[in-house]
């Protein structure tokens, strides 16, 4: 699979099928930290994602 991160922006390949909390494991990201996004639609961490999919990563921003 594809994996687009943010922050630096960059592309990974793993390989799949993964659920995406795995995917995040994997990448030593926090999973309170991103949204995942696979087909412009959000997805949680017990979503398996296929080894053909793409996902993006996209940092979490909070503030008032």
């Amino acid at each position: 699979m594809k994996v687009l991160l943010r922050n630096p922006k960059r592309t990974v390949e793993i390989a799949g099928p993964m659920r995406v909390s795995k995917v995040l494991d994997h990448l030593s990201v926090n999973p309170e930290s991103v949204i995942v996004i696979r087909a412009d639609e959000l997805v949680t961490g017990d979503v398996e994602i296929a080894d053909e999919d793409e996902i993006e990563l996209r940092p979490v921003i909070s503030g008032g």
